[in-house]
């Protein structure tokens, strides 16, 4: 007869076994993805072009490429989240926002010959320099831009909603001064949501105003004394006092500026058109920024009110859906079908976490959300990305 004392001994080293070979199967596998990765970046090194963001610039700083399509890939060697642009003047062409420390973010950028500039990293710092140089393709995708007459009332329609929705921006921001200049913290708090989601309906057409969006909407990690900077401006700013330190002390300022900054915003929005292949890439634009960086909770990070912001950005998203629609209808409407239901879900996610009139305060939204939200803001973003190539846009 077996003596069961004896049992334990024999069924630990079996355990020990067992998970040597675990740990020895685990190891191959980790071996086998790193020399897979390796093996793929050995193979796009020479197509892709590594920028290092230090704290005080960008390594290098000075750039050339030809036209069309460059990928970029932004290494941030500094110790917070930075920001990484390309300017043509005013204008932000691509971004990428909050690129961790010690990490990288890759950007692939369709650019036209000219002379760019690029932003590194904290507000302050000396901006560096692209210069893009013509090629025979470029020149012929110029000869091959399709007839521009179909956008006209897209274009203009859009320009109608982004009057609308800057006068509520600022009747939102006139709310919110009252408020603040009242010395009334409630009022404050109450008015500071509407007049955010205002501005997120069109933060897409917004953002491409580099120095005015950085006034507006900039977060405390992109200047160098962070909240304590005295260059700290705008939303988040006031986002900080009323929320963090549960005071509208020193506020009045800061929400004057406010005014007059998105005041000038609505007159510049009107003022500057929007190229047609570039109505749907800045809506796509932010939804990605949702999805990649946003959906963590650092945008609303004093106020917990990220979820307002993300089913504005959803309507102005829609907003351009429903402008296309009769584009996409005659020459992909099965795209059309795509993006309402990716539209739909996205929807869906948002209404699954309202509370009342409004949403759940973020905070007390759980990873698994959070990763469903941004799941479905980069369906919406992946779909959008077809309709340019759907209306002959994508060769401009």
């Amino acid at each position: 007869m077996s003596n069961p004392t004896q049992q334990p001994p024999r069924l630990l080293r079996a355990a020990v076994a067992g998970s040597a070979v675990v740990l020895i199967a685990a190891g191959g596998l980790f071996y086998y993805a790193s020399k897979v990765a390796s093996e793929k970046r050995k193979a796009t090194a020479g197509s892709e072009i590594t920028v290092t963001i230090h704290p005080k610039q960008c390594e290098p700083n000075a750039l050339t490429v030809p036209a069309g399509k460059t990928t970029f890939r932004i290494v941030n060697a500094s110790d917070r989240a930075v920001e990484w642009e390309i300017l043509d003047g005013v204008l932000v062409v691509e971004e990428r926002e909050n690129i961790t420390p010690g990490l990288s973010q890759v950007i692939n950028a369709n650019l036209e010959p000219g002379e760019y500039a690029i932003t590194c990293g904290l507000l302050s710092n000396p901006r560096g320099t692209l210069k893009v140089t013509a090629t025979a393709e470029s020149e012929a995708r110029a000869k091959a831009r399709p007839e521009m007459t179909a956008f006209i009332g897209p274009l203009s329609e859009y320009r109608v909603y982004l009057s609308i929705q800057g006068s509520s921006l600022i009747q939102g921001v006139d709310a919110l001064t009252k408020a603040i200049d009242a010395g009334d913290l409630a009022a404050a708090r109450a008015a500071y949501a509407p007049a955010r989601a205002a501005y997120q309906r069109i933060a897409p057409a917004a953002q491409r105003f580099a120095e005015l969006n950085n006034a507006i909407d900039a977060r405390a990690d992109y200047y160098e004394k962070r909240e304590q900077d005295p260059s700290f401006t705008g939303f988040h700013r006031l986002e900080y006092g009323l929320f963090q330190q549960s005071s509208v002390e020193g506020l009045a300022a800061v929400t004057h500026r406010l005014q007059a900054d998105v005041t000038t915003l609505k007159t510049q929005l009107l003022a500057t058109p929007i190229p047609p292949d570039q109505l749907v890439s800045i809506v796509s634009r932010n939804l990605r920024t949702l999805a990649d960086n946003r959906f963590n909770g650092e945008e609303e990070r004093y106020s917990h009110l990220d979820l307002n912001g993300f089913a504005a950005n959803l309507e102005g998203a829609g907003k351009v859906i429903d402008l296309m629609h009769p584009l996409l209808e005659k020459r992909a409407a099965s795209l059309v079908t795509q993006l309402d239901s990716n539209r739909q879900a996205f929807k869906a996610q948002l209404d699954a976490l309202r509370e009342g009139d409004g949403y759940r305060a973020y905070d007390k939204v759980g990873d698994d959300q959070r990763k469903a939200l941004a799941s479905a803001a980069k369906a919406l973003a992946d779909s959008l990305d077809g309709i340019d190539q759907a209306l002959g846009l994508s060769a401009l």
